[in-house]
């Protein structure tokens, strides 16, 4: 990526970003933790994007090139932590579900990034134990690097509501069901069906974020009715598309 920031020391902080913000591609030789307790936060690199409503966070590793955009109106969480300090023990960015003493604990932390009393570190010390009994989360679209898988993926997120086949979509650039299959679980590790359902949710939290009523969201994200987008969407997130917005004050 050309013009890439390096801030050596990952920010701990709060801010907000209005809807469509973005912060462009930069890097730390810090690890980041990323919280949008509103808003939906989506965390790009060359290797694909991980995206997060209010209830998940993203762990991004110490020298990690990434960029941000703000989906909806963002109140943004950063928290730093140094290279030694990988209490994940990841090396890839990573989506986390936030349980809500967690979100209270990053809300707190990064309130006074000034502030150095013993009080501080003791609570960053009960944010780092909350951090590794966070469960991660698949919620990732990838980028592909086969060209063939490429231009299959840029027909679904063209129209997420496309609903043709994988067979069908082969046809539509040349390229085998089966080879596609191959490839979907070689680069993605998952099915066709499991990535389509991911690229919808993508999809739907951005519209959701942006007030687009849920009726309106199940029938442009491809589900066949609003009570199956509301199921699958509870199952992933642990709540209601209805309450999306409301999730965090």
């Amino acid at each position: 990526m050309p013009n890439i920031r390096h801030t050596p020391t990952a920010p701990t902080r709060a801010q907000h970003l209005a809807a469509g913000a973005r912060i462009d591609a930069h890097r730390h030789d810090d690890h980041q933790i990323v919280y949008a307790g509103s808003g939906v936060l989506a965390v790009t690199t060359d290797a694909g994007t991980w995206f997060a409503p209010g209830t998940r966070a993203i762990w991004v590793p110490a020298g990690t090139v990434h960029s941000h955009r703000a989906h909806g109106h963002l109140d943004l969480h950063l928290v730093g932590l140094p290279a030694d300090d990988n209490p994940l023990g990841l090396d890839a960015p990573t989506v986390l579900a936030v349980s809500p003493l967690l979100r209270e604990l990053i809300r707190a932390y990064t309130r006074d990034p000034a502030d150095d009393r013993p009080e501080r570190h003791r609570l960053l010390a009960v944010l780092r134990d909350q951090l590794r009994a966070s469960p991660r989360q698949p919620l990732r679209l990838p980028t592909p690097t086969d060209p063939r898988l490429a231009a299959v993926c840029a027909l679904v997120h063209t129209d997420p509501a496309d609903p043709r086949t994988l067979a069908a979509l082969g046809a539509a650039t040349g390229t085998s069901e089966r080879t596609l299959s191959r490839l979907f679980r070689r680069e993605f590790g998952m099915t066709f069906p499991q990535w389509r359902t991911q690229s919808r949710l993508y999809h739907a939290l951005r519209m959701l974020a942006d007030d687009v009523p849920v009726t309106t969201v199940a029938h442009r994200c491809g589900w066949s009715s609003a009570s199956a987008f509301i199921d699958v969407f509870r199952r992933s997130f642990g709540y209601t598309p209805g309450t999306h917005n409301r999730r965090c004050p």
